[in-house]
């Protein structure tokens, strides 16, 4: 696993109220999440970058209020009328 090292202002981590563990943790899962919903990222591959295993990746997708599914409206209903 490769590691990144980033310098955050003192300020960040008592604005957050966050040790720098739980903040590294918070960071990698938000970044999960917006790849993913950008569709950068596959769910499974979301959920590895964040550390969690597929559900638990789902469940927080829900705590930020993103979408599990990957489907603009037009797919959606196509795949609805291919479904007849």
């Amino acid at each position: 696993m490769q590691q990144v090292i980033m310098q955050l202002p003192e300020s960040a981590f008592s604005a957050l109220q966050k040790d720098p563990s739980e903040l590294a943790d918070e960071m990698r899962l938000a970044a999960a999440v917006k790849w993913y919903e950008l569709g950068k990222v596959s769910q499974e591959r979301a959920a590895e970058i964040a550390g969690l295993s597929r559900a638990a990746f789902i469940m927080a997708l829900g705590r930020y209020c993103v979408s599990p599914f990957q489907y603009t409206a037009e797919e959606l209903h196509e795949e609805l009328r291919d479904a007849d």
